[in-house]
């Protein structure tokens, strides 16, 4: 049986919500993903699935919380250019 890597799933997804750093969260999700398919095969030590468990989800919580970002700025930028060109920035008078 192969030993469980739930500390190292559970480090990458804290980090990466920590630090938002969105290719920690993808690491800790595949990985995540991999050892939990490994544990119920019997593969692996199921021991350490909690702490899996928990990894795989602060890495998808890290990547929604990117994704929540991007379209929060995206939008930001829209509204700006579209006041701009409306004519919205400041008049001399």
């Amino acid at each position: 049986m192969e030993p469980n890597r739930g500390t190292l799933i559970l480090i990458l997804g804290i980090l990466s919500i920590v630090l938002s750093c969105f290719p920690l969260g993808i690491a800790a999700w595949i990985m995540g993903n991999g050892d939990l398919k490994k544990m119920a095969a019997g593969q692996m030590d199921p021991e350490g699935e909690g702490m899996t468990k928990a990894g795989k989800i602060c890495g998808i919580i890290s990547l929604v919380l990117a994704v929540v970002i991007i379209v929060v700025y995206v939008v930001i930028i829209v509204v700006a250019v579209g006041a701009a060109a409306a004519g919205g920035g400041l008049q001399p008078q």
